[in-house]
């Protein structure tokens, strides 16, 4: 094992049981392919395999490759992506068609980076089940309004409905972390194309907390389209009823939403 690949195993059999049901696939034995992320030594791998599902499985560990080429070299079933699932997912993705579910004890260090990667490139799954930090966990889930709410749990809102599934304590992975996981289902909304500025805008309004959206909106206006007219605001806020002193922790993603094609329907 090495420390700096994140790795805490999941030992706890009744809790890899429970995220592989999660999946609530009703047809793995037709070969639905799942990608699993950190497989580790396949404990998890192998309960996919049994239900059916053609498993993609992205590992970054040496060691944890010859072990899986190993164990499941030889079934039809598995393939092995090596190498850093930061920097080998977007290609396996464009040589495949959408994979249906996404099933990972997600590392802490790139839980929310990956989970942010993925949804912002619109490379969407039916369901995902992961395990992540309680406190990305909790940021996820959030509402508007509510203390962890932050522009990722807009990130996560806008494709996916997200429910926290199980609080998982350290004693349930080795080594054990020094932080509570929490197991997470993200079941996709269906929701549609986003304009392109969504997300951008997203960040921004979020990037000063303590500032007004009318603020934010200035500054994000002004790098985005070189210029932020007071008109242009005005009409912004007029179209979607807000006064602009509002902050972003209090703006639902719909909210976020209708900011974003208000400003991409004008001509700046």
């Amino acid at each position: 094992m090495r420390k700096k690949f994140g790795q805490n195993f999941l030992i706890n059999p009744k809790t890899r049981q429970a995220l592989v049901d999660a999946l609530e696939s009703q047809t793995g034995e037709t070969g639905e392919e799942v990608w699993e992320i950190g497989p580790g030594l396949g404990a998890m791998t192998a309960l996919l395999l049994e239900k059916g599902f053609t498993v993609r499985a992205f590992e970054i560990d040496p060691g944890f490759i010859r072990v899986l080429k190993r164990i499941f070299g030889e079934n039809k079933n598995f393939n092995l992506v090596e190498g850093d699932v930061m920097k080998t997912w977007k290609k396996a993705w464009d040589d495949q068609k959408a994979p249906p579910y996404l099933l990972g004890n997600l590392p802490y260090n790139i839980a929310a980076s990956l989970l942010a990667d993925l949804i912002e490139k619109g490379c969407l799954f039916k369901r995902i089940v992961v395990t992540v930090q309680k406190e990305v966990a909790l940021r996820m889930a959030a509402a508007a309004g509510s203390p962890d709410y932050s522009s990722f749990s807009v990130l996560c809102a806008s494709a996916y409905k997200v429910k926290p599934l199980m609080l998982i304590r350290p004693s349930s992975f080795y080594p054990q972390p020094k932080v509570d996981s929490m197991g997470v289902l993200l079941k996709n909304r269906d929701a549609g194309v986003y304009p392109l500025i969504y997300y951008p805008l997203v960040r921004s309004l979020f990037a000063s907390r303590r500032k007004t959206i009318r603020n934010n909106l200035t500054v994000f206006m002004s790098s985005r389209f070189g210029k932020s007219s007071p008109d242009a605001l005005a009409a912004v806020f007029h179209e979607t009823g807000l006064s602009g002193m509002e902050r972003a922790e209090e703006l639902t993603p719909e909210v976020f939403l209708s900011i974003a094609k208000s400003i991409e329907n004008m001509r700046i």
